[in-house]
């Protein structure tokens, strides 16, 4: 057999745009029941208040990036809070060769979309393991929630979301 001359490679195209997850981790997590055990007694139903806010910060010479995205939810009955928790849901991120609009936006809506399923499983569990129903964080536009943060920080009003009927 007669072998074949290697064929010279081509240069890679380092100009290509490059996602990728380098890591995917729980960077905090608290959870507080100060109402323990007298509150397991309780036979209402509390009010439950779910906040999301991501943050992102340059890790490393404009290439690796942490993403956070932090939930907290709170259980009130009355006055008295039933339970606390708060997660710090966090990402590491390879992104190169992205003009500055395009990085804003992957980070804002891709990696907070990506990290969102993370943060419901560790949210419903940490409850769960509290002794409490599971409480599961819903879907979320992160692109809707990148759109409005664009426009209030150009000063216009941000449109009423959509309502559903």
């Amino acid at each position: 057999m007669s072998e074949q001359p290697q064929q010279p490679q081509a240069p890679q195209d380092t100009t290509q745009p490059i996602f990728s997850i380098e890591k995917i981790y729980v960077k905090d997590l608290s959870l507080e029941v100060p109402g323990a055990p007298n509150i397991f007694l309780s036979k209402d139903a509390p009010q439950v208040d779910v906040n999301i806010h991501t943050a992102a910060k340059v890790v490393e010479a404009a290439a690796l990036y942490e993403v956070v995205l932090t939930a907290t939810v709170t259980a009130k009955l009355a006055e008295r809070t039933v339970f606390l928790v708060e997660v710090a849901q966090a990402g590491l991120f390879h992104i190169r060769n992205l003009p500055p609009q395009d990085l804003d936006a992957v980070l804002g809506i891709l990696c907070p979309t990506t990290l969102l399923p993370y943060a419901r499983e560790a949210v419903s569990s940490t409850i769960a393991r509290a002794g409490f129903p599971p409480v599961v964080l819903q879907h979320m536009d992160f692109n809707q929630v990148y759109q409005q943060a664009l426009q209030q920080r150009a000063g216009q009003p941000a449109p009423a979301p959509s309502q559903v009927n």
